[in-house]
């Protein structure tokens, strides 16, 4: 009767695990730690700042947290706030750009997806043409621009609105965006285009049925772009609007460097954070969808 021989027990193979403790991991985390105390001071400074009054702002004490904490500065900077002979704070410039950035963001997103779709599966002659224009258009500085804008905008009797400011920021959105969109739909299998051709589909069924749908981690990024760039812009606002109808970031710099009266540090820290609220919660909201959208393909050739 013959007897199995044992066989030697496996050993595991591969790469030693890595210590916890390791001096690449703790290179690694103490960069990140110091980054991440450079860009959170700043803010943990506005914001203990704006929950004091002004006698424990000349204190001088700037990182201590309030003894007594007050949403006064925060009031004031919303609807009291003085800029020249408007004290109505930053309100009326919240619901300014509330009208420059939704039809923006809509127009230039829906445009900017349909060209990219068609770029990116439908060629035409001269497309190629056109995607060379459209990457030139997308670096031009935006400052050599001013003054033709400025001429256009008078000639469409539209200079000095908010129907003038939607139009400038929609045109200067569609090159990128576009760009954005072009690579992404030139990541989807070509087969699955070739596929609805064949079932009869046409030009707007593909895109309805299938492109959109898949599109979401896309529609994030360009919606995260626009909002922040259209929201946070400064140049555009000031040059091409008049102070009835200026933005909400044009108002902050108005408050900020009001002259009159006493210099309120507070009310000028609350100003700062309500005008960046929009786009912080927009990237709180949708962050891991903005990653999935540029890992997707949104920066592909």
């Amino acid at each position: 009767m013959s007897t199995a021989t044992q066989s030697p027990a496996k050993t595991p193979r591969g790469p030693k695990p890595k210590r916890a403790f390791s001096p690449a991991n703790i290179m690694i985390y103490g960069t990140l730690f110091v980054v991440s105390i450079y860009y959170l001071l700043p803010l943990y400074v506005m914001v203990m700042t704006s929950l004091k009054d002004m006698t424990e702002v000349r204190m001088g004490n700037i990182f201590s947290p309030p003894v007594e904490i007050t949403f006064e500065p925060w009031v004031k900077a919303w609807a009291e706030a003085c800029t020249g002979i408007n004290c109505d704070g930053l309100s009326r410039g919240f619901w300014n750009s509330v009208r420059i950035l939704i039809p923006s963001v809509v127009v230039s997103i829906a445009v900017a997806s349909v060209s990219g779709y068609a770029l990116s599966f439908w060629r035409f002659k001269g497309s190629e043409l056109f995607f060379n224009i459209l990457i030139v258009g997308a670096f031009i500085p935006y400052q050599i621009m001013l003054y033709p804008i400025v001429i256009i905008l008078r000639e469409l009797g539209v200079y000095g609105t908010l129907t003038g400011l939607v139009m400038v920021h929609t045109i200067f959105g569609m090159p990128i965006l576009t760009l954005l969109f072009r690579n992404y739909f030139a990541s989807v299998p070509e087969e699955l285009f070739k596929a609805a051709r064949v079932d009869g589909a046409g030009f707007w069924g593909i895109y309805v049925q299938i492109m959109l749908p898949m599109s979401l981690p896309i529609f994030v990024v360009a919606i995260i772009l626009q909002v922040t760039g259209i929201w946070n812009d400064f140049l555009f606002g000031v040059v091409f609007t008049k102070p009835d109808i200026y933005p909400m970031t044009v108002q902050l710099n108005n408050i900020v460097n009001s002259v009159q009266g006493v210099k309120e540090y507070n009310v000028n820290m609350a100003a700062t954070l309500l005008t960046g609220m929009v786009p912080l919660v927009i990237y709180f909201v949708s962050g891991k969808l903005f990653v999935r959208g540029i890992a997707a393909g949104a920066v592909k050739g």
